[in-house]
């Protein structure tokens, strides 16, 4: 940059005399008159008057110090002379800083330099002020003269002002001697003769929201003849911009726009006063800082790998170049612009337009001075001329429904849970004891909060010997009898029950309990909602393009494009989040076999085959092996359990084996054995008279046990919609239906596979599950007159879990075929199943299931020969429990006579509807 050279002119005082009665006598605008009389005057301490032909016909005023003022040379510049423009630099989108007390001749010799920041009662951050440069990129964004986009040392030196000027005043400028200007006094106002403004094009697109860099023209830019700054603040009765101490006022240009042209070589930090009708707000400027998202977050953005997506999209209250805010990120690469509103703008969003980064589809915004608590939407203007408002799909809070707005939010909470995650890892799931409670947050203890419910359901988990609890879906969603499926706020755990941190806290109190924490979650489908992901900004986005393939046509909801990348992510980064965020241990992935058949619930015409002619979503395949490879590489000791319902092959396979059909596996840990459930609920539900001609309804699902890594689930699905609560499934009297239901929980805790159990079927609950009441606890009163059969069945409960856990051979080798051993499968006259399980050194439990209501008395079973006695350590008949009592308190020895294939056998007796299970004694 060129330095003035030194004047030589006139005595200052009559020179500035000379210049005010010229200005005074041609200016008639009485702003003109205003800003000529206020650069005229002095200060009672003798300060030297200065002023500047304005090379765009506006003045400006530049602050010095005391100590500059005494010790640097007064210089002048021509009256026509241009300061040549900052040097741009391409992927910086903002101009070097100006030095805090930086004298004129400093200037000169450490030009290009980021010195160190004034300090000031406002902030004294300890680190440089970031260099800010001017962008390559938008050399041609504000629509300058010919003249000033030329090189600055070939630049003519005529002015070309955008609001003419009276020749007079011209004519005083020129012939006024220019020094550097008096001392001014922190917080002084200083009027400026207003900088060029917008152009038509831009101010149209900032006011239509269209805008796609809103920071080249808003902020302060370096221009030809000093630095620009622009304001967009609609409603504003004024704007000032405050700089180093110094408060200069910007032109009014109409719309909420303002502007001013400052002499200054570098661009300052700077505030702004904003003045409204009532009130005067002093903030910084949104537009003066640098984009908070680096070059790797959108290169793995775009390349659909950032494993972390949630620390670089959504609401992020955060301390940018010094200054605390929120930075406000979203994908919408259809959106012809993006702004924010929210309650710090009445939720106006007009004055805060995002700008885009780049190719990535990525809009961003770091607005000062916002935290934690503010709500907002993205305002999004979409490709046909319409506008939304949307929230925000990274959202990590979210409004109470049926209230739908996002909430700024950060984590505060400390974990207290490190123990149980050391040693989570230590012995793979399907090798482990794992027994699952499965529970409706909402409906559990209705009213309860995530706090009040960790001082509960810790506890009574605990008590009954679950090894783990499984959430029906956490996310927010809109509707609470979807229970939870229909998402609409992937990252948020629901704000009925309280915040994100409510949320962990209940997390940390089950791991300190020992329990482990499993959530449902639904990456097959979200619902339609125009305030949610439905065609986010104006087309297809997250669903797929094809309305075909978009449309689920079960529920009325739409499908996830799994063929996009970006989509992908904002699925794979989701699984991660629960996982790494809130600690959860597991997810059970619902609706799997919805995503894997794209026939899933459509006829033929409504679908189209994949590359290859089948009828298989390899886009699904892909997303589900890549979702499944990325939770197990990040967090060891956590499982995948997929619902699926059909017989696709290598559910639970690695996704690096490929199977008979030619597809590697999808990755899971455990499969929900929907066959099992099936079968034996469909066995139990008929009259025992019946139940000979469907025996084989117990016994098949041993043709495909080890097929898969299986769970046993009795679900929430069984017992709502009509089809009764489990123990009304039974036939009979009550009795008959309680025996029933014991004996076949104790059936189902012996049979190889994992155990979940929904809430309320622990005590024998007679209705079906309402989300509206939950379980009857009444039902545990004692002084309900039936107390003691429902007791008697969650008694049982507790004891299957106890024996179940102590007993390696019912859960240690559940997946391998040595594990198991049939004793007598085809008993079907006699309604009895028996077998043996064994653990990994050989011992084994023996598992006997009677399914009529007579006592059997000296059945003779087969069994191995080197156990010397056996010992009951559990029967579902026993009084306890609300049975009639028939047991073997004493050791069963075995005789030499063979049976079912066995070198020896032993004789029970058999109680009615009942499971006995014997131990070596």
């Amino acid at each position: 940059m060129t330095p003035s050279p030194p004047s030589d002119g006139p005595d200052p005082k009559k020179k500035a005399t000379a210049k005010k009665a010229a200005a005074k006598k041609a200016v008639t605008q009485k702003a003109a008159a205003k800003k000529a009389a206020a650069a005229g005057r002095t200060t009672a301490a003798g300060k030297k008057a200065t002023a500047k032909k304005a090379t765009t016909g506006k003045r400006a005023a530049e602050k010095v110090t005391a100590q500059e003022a005494t010790t640097a040379k007064p210089t002048a510049k021509p009256a026509a002379k241009r300061v040549p423009p900052q040097k741009a630099t391409s992927g910086k989108p903002a101009a070097t800083k100006v030095p805090a007390q930086k004298s004129a001749a400093a200037a000169q010799t450490t030009a290009g330099k980021a010195p160190a920041r004034k300090a000031s009662a406002r902030k004294a951050p300890a680190e440089k002020a970031p260099v800010r440069k001017a962008p390559a990129r938008r050399a041609t964004a504000e629509k300058a003269p010919a003249a000033a986009q030329a090189p600055a040392e070939t630049a003519p030196v005529e002015k070309v002002p955008v609001e003419k000027v009276p020749a007079a005043a011209q004519a005083a400028a020129e012939t006024a001697e220019v020094r550097e200007p008096a001392v001014t006094a922190p917080d002084v106002d200083v009027d400026v003769v207003p900088s060029p403004a917008l152009d038509a094009v831009d101010r149209e697109r900032l006011l239509h929201g269209t805008h796609h860099d809103p920071h080249s023209v808003l902020g302060a830019h370096p221009t030809p003849g000093g630095v620009v700054v622009r304001a967009f603040r609609p409603y504003a009765l004024s704007v000032a911009v405050v700089a180093d101490g110094v408060r200069v006022g910007l032109h009014d240009d109409g719309d909420g726009f303002f502007s001013g042209l400052l002499p200054l070589r570098e661009v300052p930090e700077h505030r702004l006063v904003v003045t409204y009708e009532g009130t005067v707000h002093e903030t910084e400027d949104a537009y003066r800082f640098l984009p908070t998202l680096g070059e790797l977050d959108l290169h793995l953005i775009g390349e659909g790998r950032h494993e972390q997506l949630w620390t670089v999209l959504g609401a992020h209250p955060m301390t940018h170049q010094g200054v605390t805010g929120t930075r406000f990120s979203v994908w919408a690469p259809n959106a012809r612009g993006v702004r924010v509103a929210g309650t710090f703008n009445y939720w106006d969003g007009t004055g805060f337009p995002m700008r885009s980064l780049g190719s990535s589809g990525v809009w961003e915004l770091f607005v000062p001075g916002i935290g934690e608590g503010e709500l907002y939407k993205f305002d999004i203007a979409r490709p046909d001329g319409s506008r939304t408002l949307r929230a925000d799909p990274l959202a990590r809070r979210t409004e109470t429904p049926p209230a739908t707005s996002s909430i700024v939010h950060a984590s505060h909470y400390t974990w207290g849970d490190e123990e149980w995650l050391a040693r989570r890892a230590d012995r793979p799931v399907h090798e482990a004891p794992f027994s699952v409670y499965e529970v409706h947050l909402p409906s559990w203890r209705p009213g309860l909060t995530y706090r009040q419910l960790a001082e509960q359901l810790p506890a009574y988990v605990k008590d009954l010997g679950f090894t783990h609890v499984e959430l029906m879906p956490v996310a927010e969603h809109p509707f609470g009898g979807s229970w939870g499926y229909q998402v609409t706020g992937f990252y948020a755990p629901t704000a009925r029950l309280g915040t994100p941190d409510d949320f962990k806290y209940l997390v940390d109190r089950l791991h300190r309990a020992g329990i482990g924490v499993l959530m449902d979650w639904v990456p097959a489908h979200f619902p339609r909602d125009d305030w949610a992901l439905a065609e986010f900004d104006g087309r297809p986005l997250y669903e797929h393009a094809d309305p075909l393939r978009a449309a689920h046509p079960d529920w009325g909801t739409l499908e996830f494009d799994f063929g996009r990348r970006e989509v992908r992510n904002f699925l794979v980064a989701n699984a991660v989040y629960w996982c790494e965020e809130f600690h959860i241990d597991g997810l059970r992935v619902d609706a799997v076999a919805s995503m894997l058949y794209l026939d899933y619930s459509r006829e033929p015409g409504q679908w189209t085959p994949n590359e290859h002619g089948g009828r298989e979503n390899l886009d699904a395949v892909a997303f589900l092996q890549e979702m499944n490879a990325t939770v197990y590489r990040r967090n060891p000791g956590v499982v995948t359990i997929a619902e699926e319902s059909t017989a696709w092959d290598g559910v639970t396979r690695a996704t690096h084996h490929r199977g008979p059909s030619g597809f590697g596996g999808l990755g899971f840990g455990l499969k929900w054995n929907m066959g099992w459930m099936h079968d034996s609920l469909q066995y139990v539900g008929h009259e025992p008279v019946h139940r000979t001609h469907h025996h084989h309804e117990m016994t098949f699902s041993m043709v495909y046990a080890y097929s898969e890594n299986y769970v046993l689930p009795i679900s929430h699905d069984e017992v709502v919609h009509g089809k009764r609560s489990l123990v009304s499934k039974m036939p009979g009297d009550w009795w008959q239906q309680r025996a029933d239901l014991r004996a076949y929980l104790g059936f189902m805790w012996a049979h190889p596979g994992k155990q979940l159990l929904f809430m309320g079927q622990e005590f024998a609950q007679g209705a079906e599950w309402s989300e509206a009441h939950g379980p009857d606890w009444w039902l545990l009163d004692p002084a309900y007159g039936a107390e003691a059969d429902h007791r008697g069945v969650r008694d049982l409960v507790r004891d299957l879990n106890a024996v179940y856990r102590s007993t390696p051979a019912l859960w240690e080798r559940d997946t391998v075929p040595d594990g198991f051993r049939w004793v007598v499968g085809d008993a079907a006259d006699d309604n009895v199943l028996a077998f043996l399980r064994y653990d990994a050194d050989g011992t084994p439990l023996l598992a006997v299931s009677h399914f009529a209501p007579v006592v059997r008395p000296d059945y003779r079973l087969g069994v191995p020969d080197d156990v010397p006695a056996w010992h009951e350590v559990l029967t579902t008949d026993s009084e306890r429990y609300g049975g009639s009592g028939v047991s073997h308190p004493d050791p069963v020895k075995p005789e030499p006579q063979g049976a079912h294939g066995h070198p020896a056998s032993i004789r029970l007796t058999l109680p009615p509807l009942a499971t006995v299970w014997l131990r070596p004694a």
